[in-house]
């Protein structure tokens, strides 16, 4: 049965030339299943292929958009760049410096650059006085947390006012008549400023001292936590006590750091030179004033 419909397999297979014309070559006569049609061989490199050019011109007229739209943006801000550069040139011919308030960073208020405007070996010193006028900003704010604590249990407002005015003249006081000198003295070598610095920053110890202390001189002395009146509460309530004797630790530190400050602000002071300046300077001051 198997002779009668299988195809003999030992028998010689017809050879075909695979290089040969697609439509020449014969079907093989031992295949039960018919030759497919040929094809031409151009993968479709011949065919032509539809596009819709209404897309590619609205998208090309938007590129052409929106690059102009950058254009006008970026000559306006070169617009800008060069007028703040007139300024600053301006300016500078005049004699007037620009300072960009840039601390703190969340709010700028002030211009304060240690790193790039005052000199290396004194950045050091500059920023351990911008550590001690943040403590003051610490001992006045910690200060009214005190007597406010006392004001609740029965210590009177009046000493919480006087809390108050402490922080509210005591914060920009100190930036503006002892911080900003010593700043300005070692970046511009002003004599002056550093002779403004020592006066006002003397002021600022002597109050720090007595704040530490703070004696019964004013309502009792009650509206500065120092060392009188914690011993003072304790003995009536013992938080608000703990709250001034926090208080009078802070005064101390703020003393101590402030007077080793000053001392080396000095030896700096005399071995530059600018004594002898601050004083040629006052002298020409009092001639002017005289005449």
């Amino acid at each position: 049965m198997a002779n009668r419909y299988d195809p003999n397999p030992f028998a010689e297979e017809e050879e075909v030339n695979p290089f040969a014309n697609p439509g020449s070559i014969p079907p093989a006569s031992n295949s039960r299943l018919s030759p497919l049609p040929p094809e031409p061989v151009g993968f479709g490199y011949g065919r032509t292929v539809d596009i819709p050019l209404d897309n590619d011109r609205s998208g090309t007229q938007n590129l052409k958009k929106k690059e102009k739209e950058l254009q006008a943006k970026e000559a306006e801000l070169r617009r800008r760049e060069q007028d703040v550069k007139r300024r600053e040139d301006a300016a500078a011919r005049a004699g007037v410096n620009i300072e960009v308030k840039n601390w703190p960073p969340f709010f700028p208020l002030i211009h304060h650059d240690i790193a790039n405007e005052i000199p290396v070996h004194l950045q050091r010193l500059q920023y351990v006085t911008f550590a001690t006028y943040l403590g003051l900003v610490l001992c006045l704010f910690w200060n009214i947390i005190a007597v406010t604590t006392a004001w609740i249990k029965g210590e009177g407002v009046t000493i919480w006012l006087l809390a108050v005015i402490y922080f509210i003249a005591g914060v920009p006081g100190g930036y503006v008549l002892w911080y900003r000198p010593l700043y300005r003295a070692f970046r511009t070598d002003s004599a002056l400023s550093f002779g403004w610095f020592f006066l006002f920053y003397m002021l600022h110890i002597l109050f720090s001292v007595f704040a530490a202390v703070a004696p019964p001189v004013v309502f009792k002395g009650k509206s500065l936590a120092g060392i009188l009146p914690a011993v003072d509460v304790l003995s009536g309530n013992t938080l608000v006590g703990i709250f001034y004797f926090i208080g009078f630790a802070f005064f101390c530190l703020e003393s101590v750091v402030s007077i080793w400050v000053i001392q080396q602000v000095y030896m700096y002071f005399r071995g530059s030179g600018k004594q002898d300046e601050l004083r040629r300077e006052a002298a020409r001051g009092a001639l002017r004033a005289a005449v």
